[in-house]
């Protein structure tokens, strides 16, 4: 078995760590901007009429990620309008609707999720290793462009050769197409490549499909189909911290000296 040279990291409940309180919080920050941007330009809509419309809009969202493909942010945030009203996004001006997908986009920093207190020494040692590095998202209700400000922000962005956001490529993992994306940008071959995540399916599961070794970060999902060789990682291990002896093993480092 090949050494590794390469490894591709999960973001959410990876190197950064949310909860449902912070998810609702940013969603109540959306639907106050949506309906304040609203009001601005002349219509009125009561705030559970807006929540109902965001929580449809995060319906049709998931089916699409479903089918491993991921809509862009503007997509998202004018489906989210539309839901609001049919058409909508065609009567407002463009003034109004940037200043939704403003609100909508910053509403991660209101209520930002926290760095993993890891994770820069996870990414700093793992460069220190030699591995190039890769980043690899479904961004969800966040743009890529968002993230990319926030790992600036926290230090973590320039430990990054290549970073791959769902809305920005309009596929979701665990698509083979989204991992084999990457690792193109990144000149490498899934054999030479370990991803580390938390979610079983997105990170396990469709890494193995496409060929990569896997590292499982547990304590967030549960394995539900232990029956499945797929969902079986290389190396499990129960905190962030654990993964850089992880790659070291899976590195082989006494061959790549």
């Amino acid at each position: 078995m090949a050494p590794i040279t390469s490894v591709t990291f999960d973001l959410w409940q990876t190197l950064l760590l949310d909860n449902r309180e912070l998810g609702r919080a940013r969603a109540q920050v959306r639907l106050d901007g949506a309906q304040t941007a609203l009001k601005s330009w002349g219509k009125e809509f009561d705030i559970e009429h807006v929540r109902e419309a965001y929580r449809l809009c995060y319906r049709q969202c998931h089916k699409i990620r479903e089918e491993n493909l991921d809509v862009s942010f503007r997509e998202q945030v004018e489906m989210f309008i539309n839901n609001i009203q049919p058409g909508l996004v065609g009567e407002l001006d463009e003034e109004t609707i940037q200043e939704i997908i403003r609100t909508y986009s910053d509403s991660f920093f209101v209520y930002p999720p926290v760095p993993h207190t890891d994770a820069l020494v996870v990414l700093r040692d793992t460069k220190s290793m030699g591995l190039s590095i890769g980043l690899i998202s479904n961004t969800g209700m966040t743009p890529g462009y968002t993230f990319r400000k926030y790992l600036d922000q926290q230090g973590m962005l320039e430990y990054f050769d290549i970073l791959t956001f769902s809305d920005e490529v309009k596929l979701a993992k665990p698509s083979n197409e989204i991992f084999q994306l990457t690792l193109r940008s990144m000149g490498t071959s899934p054999g030479l490549t370990a991803h580390v995540g938390d979610h079983v399916q997105n990170d396990v599961v469709g890494a193995k499909l496409c060929g990569l070794k896997t590292i499982w970060i547990t304590g967030f999902y549960e394995n539900e189909n232990p029956s499945n060789p797929n969902s079986q990682p290389d190396v499990t291990v129960s905190d962030l911290g654990m993964v850089v002896p992880a790659l070291a093993k899976l590195a082989d480092r006494a061959t790549l000296a």
